[in-house]
């Protein structure tokens, strides 16, 4: 199809010019590669094209019928490059985005409302659930993804890190006592987030996990976020979850001083040599709006952590 294509356009632009000196300076070709091109081309159609003279060169009645294709032919070639030339360039057209649901409503919705005011031809689809979703197969451009990623043909590229906080409301540090070392963590009420069909192991900063103990287990970040605010005990939670909390008081952070466990937060997409410009625009504009560290640790007073 290639050298098919190459075979047609020589032949065009020597009908064009009328001359096949002319058409091989305009193509870049030697005259005796253009005129076996031509060649090609009638030998293919079983047909000639163009009938030559020692002073000129005429179309026969083929050849002028066949122009005429010709011409429609590349003319739609070059529309169509135009045409994805320019999706790819400019920011517009649909794209899909998937992201974790707490996350997600926080700091990434108000973000695409900003970068759709401000690429007004963009349409997106934003999708948000805790479910590790299939880019390929389920057609998202891009997703967010929080923590360890799993192997894959994907490219990821990290935004950001955020780190997890201990914390506990005023009320239950009056009743139970502050941690003032992780090993005192085993002494308390623990609220544990429950991935799957058990309950997950508490990573602490110091290289060790910590089975948590205490009276509620939940799926939901939200839901532990709301139980540590009503006293009911310490819980383990992305900087995300509990900021605002923090930041009004419900919420206390606790163990600040020690070395923080680090969740990555990575934007994943499909390889691809041509990145559309409205997935590589919408990726530098997360990455600068949220920071390192990210802009809701800044809020609560919490410096970057240096860490691989």
């Amino acid at each position: 199809m290639k050298h098919q294509l190459e075979h047609i356009s020589a032949f065009v632009k020597v009908a064009e010019l009328g001359s096949y000196t002319r058409a091989a300076e305009a193509l870049d070709l030697s005259r005796t590669r253009l005129s076996r091109q031509v060649m090609a081309l009638e030998e293919t159609l079983g047909a000639r094209l163009l009938q030559r003279t020692t002073r000129r060169i005429h179309l026969t009645p083929e050849g002028e019928r066949y122009l005429a294709h010709a011409q429609s032919i590349l003319r739609a070639l070059d529309d169509a490059a135009s045409d994805v030339g320019s999706t790819t360039q400019a920011v517009r057209g649909e794209m899909r985005i998937n992201a974790p649901m707490s996350f997600g409503v926080r700091y990434l919705a108000p973000l695409v409302a900003e970068f759709m005011t401000e690429h007004p031809e963009l349409e997106v689809r934003l999708d948000l659930n805790d479910r590790r979703v299939d880019l390929i197969e389920e057609g998202y451009d891009v997703a967010i993804r929080i923590g360890q990623l799993a192997d894959s043909s994907l490219i990821a590229r990290r935004l950001t890190r955020c780190r997890m906080l201990f914390c506990a409301s005023p009320h239950y540090l009056e009743r139970w006592g502050t941690p003032e070392r992780l090993a005192d963590l085993a002494k308390h009420r623990c609220l544990r987030y429950r991935s799957g069909q058990a309950s997950a192991d508490w990573v602490l900063g110091n290289a060790t996990t910590l089975t948590p103990q205490g009276p509620l287990e939940s799926n939901n970040g939200d839901v532990l976020t709301h139980m540590a605010q009503a006293g009911l005990g310490i819980a383990q939670q992305p900087s995300f979850l509990v900021t605002e909390s923090i930041l009004t008081g419900r919420l206390v952070p606790l163990l600040t001083d020690q070395p923080p466990v680090m969740l990555d937060i990575h934007a994943l997409y499909m390889a691809r040599r041509y990145l559309p410009a409205k997935v590589e625009r919408f990726i530098d504009r997360l990455q600068q709006a949220w920071g390192n560290p990210p802009c809701w640790e800044e809020a609560m007073g919490l410096s970057r952590v240096t860490q691989q």
